[in-house]
């Protein structure tokens, strides 16, 4: 796809009201992918601007390729005028408290009387049900929809170490709109599209679901997991570096041995295949982590990627700005950051037509583009 082709959603109009990270997800994806995206700002801005510590780069991280207009809809005027302008756009996206919406006018079932062709995309904690009213954050949802119970070890229920849950509902939000959009241009009318965190959360543990539907067994956290596979843990290696290595057949478990010169492992009777090995995985273990606590990371990794064997360093997200892979192959680019700074944004894990959708646009500043946008909306008001 050559650089001034249009991007796919080149002509769709968005309107975002949302705050945090579920709705502005959905709504970077959408504007990534060429949508014009208006965010709706109150009053001093999003107040996701200025949260500290784990949330600092909540707004830096989903928030580009938008345009920002402040609107006070807690207001009657204020409220007016966003539906009016919701009503010159394709596309709703919202993520507010359960009857927020409503209690202003801007729900689907009102805008929608003035303008059939709307599809609106509402993200909340839950879809409609016993729980619908409750309020949810993605802690809550990963402690009750099974995903915490699954990834610390027995009786310390841990949660995953990101927003998963928000950013997969964004993710499931953006799949509904271009489904409704495919749809209304056969039937010209738009529709309503629920995305939620808690039945987000159950979806990522379907597999569990059906590993006791199939066999009756619940199954134990990760950590305290039976592994299929014999050699598939984190090492120590000389330093205290740590290494991932995952050997899942008995060809990686030979070339394994042969890259260490563990001439007695491919030897050994009782490791001659996956089976075997799994049976006696904890005195496999112990073995090899003496034979790998005299490597060095940096001379063991390149000769396992050689050898085809799956390794994986330890990273922390902060490395992760200097990954040789990221910045080689376009996934980490420059933005211009709201305060005039610059920084670097990390793009969608996807490329259409040989080309990573990018930052077209700096990140806005609170209202930087009200006048723009409302101006436009009072000259399209009937005299």
């Amino acid at each position: 796809m050559p650089e001034d082709t249009p991007l796919p959603l080149a002509g769709i109009r968005v309107l975002e009201f949302s705050h945090m990270v579920m709705g502005p997800t959905c709504g970077m994806i959408l504007a990534d992918l060429g949508a014009e995206v208006i965010k709706v700002e109150p009053p001093g801005g999003d107040r996701t601007r200025r949260l500290p510590g784990l949330g600092i780069g909540f707004f830096r991280s989903f928030n580009r390729n938008k345009k920002s207009v402040v609107i006070d809809i807690s207001t009657d005027e204020g409220a007016a005028t966003a539906a009016g302008l919701a009503r010159q756009c394709d596309v709703v996206v919202e993520n507010f408290r359960p009857g927020l919406m409503r209690e202003r006018g801007l729900d689907y079932e009102t805008l929608s009387r003035g303008a059939p062709h709307l599809v609106y995309a509402s993200h909340k904690g839950f879809l409609p049900g016993p729980y619908e009213k409750r309020l949810a954050l993605d802690e809550v949802v990963q402690m009750m929809g099974g995903l915490s119970y699954m990834t610390g070890p027995e009786g310390r229920p841990l949660r995953a170490g990101t927003s998963v849950n928000d950013i997969m509902g964004g993710m499931f939000g953006a799949i509904g709109v271009l489904a409704a959009l495919r749809e209304r241009e056969r039937t010209g009318r738009g529709q309503e599209v629920q995305s939620a965190l808690f039945e987000n959360c159950v979806f990522l543990c379907a597999q569990h679901m059906q590993q006791f539907a199939m066999t009756g067994e619940a199954p134990p956290p990760m950590p305290s997991r039976v592994s299929a596979w014999s050699v598939y843990d984190v090492f120590t290696l000389a330093g205290g570096e740590q290494l991932f290595i995952g050997a899942v057949s008995d060809k990686q478990f030979a070339t394994l041995c042969r890259v260490l010169e563990a001439h007695e492992l491919a030897a050994d009777p009782q490791l001659a295949d996956n089976a075997s090995r799994v049976a006696v995985r904890p005195q496999l273990l112990q073995r090899l982590g003496a034979i790998l606590q005299h490597h060095r990371a940096a001379e063991l990794a390149p000769k396992l990627e050689a050898a085809g064997v799956p390794y994986a360093p330890i990273v922390r997200p902060d490395q992760l700005l200097d990954d040789p892979h990221l910045r080689q192959s376009g996934g980490l680019v420059p933005m211009r950051n709201e305060e005039g700074g610059q920084s670097d944004a990390v793009l969608l894990p996807l490329q259409m037509g040989g080309r990573r959708p990018g930052v077209r646009r700096p990140l806005p500043r609170v209202g930087e583009h009200t006048e723009e946008i409302l101006s436009g909306l009072r000259s399209a008001a009937p005299a």
